[in-house]
């Protein structure tokens, strides 16, 4: 990337504002920054952050076993969907979950506080789900389905939707349950499922045919499902889609497992089917290029491919662009000039590492944003919002995460303008406009050095939000050295920010600034 006259970056030595020996001085990264000459690289939705709801957890059914084992989690003796594990999966991975109370006071403010979002109900326990044809739900799932979605709990992600002002993307039941005598899909059930929603005064704003074709044995998908039989299928659902349901955003293909290691999560070599074969075999249609992202499997799935140690590490980090890369690609290639969405991701698949609930993610979790808004990404679906250890809130408590506060951060003050802030050595640097403040700039610097600080001089004064924790692992962030936690009744707290004069800031070894310049004057901004 070409670096503009919008700032100066030197190695230089960081003076006496800096208290340390020369030597730590002499290594202290230092550039320098003149927010108002940052030039527009373009925009991203408004939407860009948003969260995944997982079809499991909205119908209740076995989804991955914390590492913390609960002493009050529910038993799946004669629970709904009880038996509802993806092909082949080793059902000691899993625990049941009872149905996420969609309608808790605390789980909707807190999500509304996210808004405006993309509320991405799927998964690959939604290939195989089946949507109740009345109010009077099955109890056991018919032949070819693995579990059932009532017509109430869909409705309570519709009401949810509504409260927390997210509109809801999903995807179809693709399984043996949905398909002919002869393997064709039928539009049956998605027939069923959108003209229920919209009988009770819900939208569904987008939908992907399958979730993660990629993967579809492990899906549910029938025996030797290729990549014939999905651009077969994919032309059926784009047909009724137009006829039926011209409003709705076509995503796709949704793909995972060809850039990272959740390769080693296929099911086998001969059941994975690339995506260019699919595309392909699709052909044109999708109004949104979609694809999903895990920089690794975490150590629930396999042991050892990912360590605490490396969690900031420039290798890891860099893995969302690896696979951005990938798949813009192919994007360019059968889909030119449509959007790209990251329509899930995490810090790890198969639920998350155990550090996915603590500080050390949010590196991931702000400089994965950063990367992709710069790169032109429209919008980027985390998984999950309440699930698992990788959930923004804990599942059980529906407590706030350190992840969900630096969303909240980023939702309060990153507005949909990006800025082009370079890229440099010693600290990863964004800048979209100030969110509703004409002129103003928002800088996000993330130093993921152990050890050193890095010096930022900027022209201008900057109201600071600096993000730390005691320790990496913890399950507590602070605010400019303030822990962070909901008030009584529930109420978000103040994010109160520190005035910093022109001149250096210092961001601090392992920590997170955001940088609001109110009188940056940026004429991107206006």
């Amino acid at each position: 990337m070409t670096r503009s006259s919008g700032f100066k970056v030197g190695m230089g030595i960081a003076i006496a504002a800096l208290a340390g020996s020369q030597k730590a001085a002499a290594q202290t990264p230092m550039l320098s920054v003149d927010p108002s000459q940052l030039p527009r690289l373009g925009t991203i939705d408004e939407r860009f952050q948003s969260y995944n709801v997982e079809m499991v957890e909205v119908t209740g059914g076995r989804f991955w076993k914390p590492y913390r084992a609960s002493a009050s989690a529910p038993s799946a003796h004669g629970a709904v969907n009880a038996g509802n594990v993806p092909a082949g999966g080793n059902p000691d991975l899993y625990e049941y979950r009872k149905p996420v109370d969609l309608s808790n006071r605390r789980l909707r403010a807190l999500a509304a506080a996210l808004a405006p979002a993309y509320m991405r109900v799927s998964g690959t326990w939604a290939n195989t789900t089946y949507f109740a044809e009345s109010d009077e739900a099955p109890s056991t799932p018919p032949n070819g389905f693995r579990a059932v979605l009532s017509r109430e709990r869909w409705k309570a992600v519709i009401d949810f939707a509504r409260a927390a002002s997210a509109e809801i993307i999903t995807s179809m039941a693709t399984g043996p349950g949905v398909r002919d005598a002869a393997g064709l899909w039928q539009s049956d059930q998605a027939r069923r499922f959108f003209a229920y929603t919209r009988s009770v005064g819900g939208r569904i704003a987008a939908a992907e045919f399958m979730n993660e074709p990629t993967l579809a044995a492990m899906g549910g998908a029938p025996r030797g499902y290729d990549a014939t039989a999905y651009g077969r299928d994919f032309k059926a659902f784009i047909a009724f889609i137009r006829a039926s349901e011209p409003d709705v955003m076509v995503l796709g293909p949704g793909s995972i497992g060809e850039t990272a290691a959740p390769q080693s999560s296929r099911p086998s070599s001969s059941e994975f089917i690339n995506t260019r074969d699919l595309l392909a075999a699709s052909g044109s249609g999708i109004d949104v290029f979609s694809y999903h992202h895990y920089g690794a499997v975490s150590q629930r799935c396999s042991p050892g491919q990912t360590t605490p140690e490396a969690a900031v590490s420039e290798a890891w980090l860099a893995s969302t662009d690896r696979t951005r890369a990938f798949y813009q690609s192919l994007r360019d290639e059968f889909a030119p000039d449509k959007p790209i969405w990251l329509t899930e991701t995490a810090e790890a698949a198969c639920g998350g590492n155990p550090w996915a609930s603590t500080f050390l993610d949010t590196f991931r979790y702000l400089d994965q944003l950063g990367r992709l808004a710069r790169a032109g990404v429209q919008m980027v679906a985390h998984n999950t919002l309440a699930a698992s250890d990788y959930g923004l809130l804990d599942e059980t408590t529906l407590r706030p995460r350190p992840n969900y506060w630096a969303a909240l951060l980023w939702r309060r003050v990153m507005g949909t303008i990006v800025l082009d802030a370079g890229v440099h050595q010693g600290v990863h640097l964004y800048a979209h406009c100030r969110r509703g403040i004409r002129g103003a700039v928002t800088l996000l610097a993330i130093n993921t050095d152990r050890t050193t600080a890095a010096i930022l001089r900027l022209p201008v004064a900057s109201e600071r939000y600096t993000l730390s924790a005691d320790h990496l692992q913890s399950a507590e962030v602070k605010l400019n050295g303030a822990a962070l936690e909901l008030a009584p009744n529930d109420d978000l707290p103040r994010l109160a920010a520190v005035t910093s004069p022109p001149g250096p800031v210092e961001i601090g070894p392992t920590t997170i600034t955001f940088l609001d310049v109110g009188d940056a004057k940026n004429p991107a901004c206006d």
